[in-house]
């Protein structure tokens, strides 16, 4: 097991570009893939890197992503010693600058102190990834780095790993040095410490759009990236809920789609991500879409390039559709009668 390493994963994200699906939640609790959360990656990803303690960093729109954490049990992180600490902003009206608040840190500088990890890798909660970060903290060591950011062809990925005492150093002295969040020490030309790429080459996507969440999705349905997902050896683990298997009826029609337990259908999906609980009337056709957790969809709909939220309800005979670059959403608990083309 990796016990240098402490996790430390940044929920403070605000976007615009998805303010569509972050009206009731935070960026980091965003479902995706049918029965997943977005930060169950890099939460996974550290678990399975053998981190034995992980702090999450929220600050807005977090009682849904309390709520699908809770204790840390799914990801074997109840622990008596270590485990999952949940420590939200007490600053509400101050603005993030990047991934790795260290005025954020600074207001829960005792986790850090106590810390017994020499290391500590932080990153954002939106990225759709799987990595073991232990080659990365063997690399780190043997360029003799201060701090290393993991990018994907050129681009940054929002995740740093460095010395916990180096954290603290920045935490502690940010007053004077002006550096604001990791981001801010990794990109100034004129840093006093030794900074570090490490690229990574494995299927990575930040989730920082409605575009990019619709893309992403989509990929799940293509078998070369779902396998560089999914990994029997590297798990993405979310939390567990106890449902029934699917039911398909006898005349429905189902091509090219991942569809979690609990559903009913009854009508055609193809190329869809459906989730738990889901219910597809018969004559309804959903093609190129997304639908969360138990919305229901009534006969004879057609849905094309839509994103449909929790506990939506389409009534019968609706055509709600949209276009790869801008798919149609509709929001949680919404109620669709009329006939909408866009």
């Amino acid at each position: 097991m990796n016990k240098r390493l402490l996790g430390v994963i940044d929920a403070t994200t605000y976007s615009e570009d998805l303010i569509e699906l972050t009206s009731h939640r935070s960026v980091a609790a965003i479902p995706f893939g049918g029965r997943y959360r977005l930060i169950d990656f890099v939460l996974s990803n550290m678990v399975n890197s053998g981190i034995q303690s992980v702090a999450i960093f929220p600050k807005y729109q977090y009682r849904s992503l309390m709520d699908h954490l809770g204790s840390g049990k799914n990801w074997d992180l109840n622990r008596k010693r270590d485990g999952l600490f949940f420590f939200p902003s007490p600053i509400l009206d101050k603005p993030v600058s990047g991934i790795g608040s260290l005025e954020h840190f600074a207001a829960n500088i005792d986790f850090f102190t106590r810390s017994t990890q020499e290391y500590a890798v932080i990153a954002n909660s939106y990225t759709v990834f799987n990595m073991d970060f232990s080659p990365l903290l063997e690399w780190h060591i043997q360029s003799e780095c201060d701090i290393t950011e993991v990018r994907k062809n050129g681009a940054s990925l929002g995740i740093y790993l460095l010395k916990t005492s180096l954290l603290m150093e920045l935490i502690e002295g940010r007053q004077d040095t002006g550096y604001l969040s990791m981001k801010d020490v990794a990109t100034d030309i004129n840093s006093p410490y030794r900074l570090c790429y490490y690229n990574y080459e494995d299927y990575a996507v930040m989730v920082n759009s409605v575009q990019n969440y619709y893309s992403a999705s989509m990929d799940l349905l293509n078998p070369d990236i779902w396998s560089k997902l999914f990994l029997k050896e590297r798990p993405i683990l979310t939390k567990v809920k106890d449902e029934p298997p699917t039911r398909y009826s006898k005349d429905s029609i189902v091509k090219n789609a991942m569809i979690a337990n609990g559903a009913d259908i009854q009508g055609t999906v193809e190329n869809c991500i459906i989730a738990r609980g889901v219910k597809i009337a018969k004559g309804a056709i959903v093609r190129n879409s997304i639908v969360m957790q138990k919305s229901q969809i009534g006969e004879n709909c057609v849905l094309d390039h839509v994103i449909l939220d929790k506990d939506v309800k389409v009534s019968n005979g609706c055509t709600i559709t949209g276009t790869d670059k801008a798919p149609n959403i509709l929001r949680k608990g919404s109620k669709q009668g009329a006939w909408m083309k866009s």
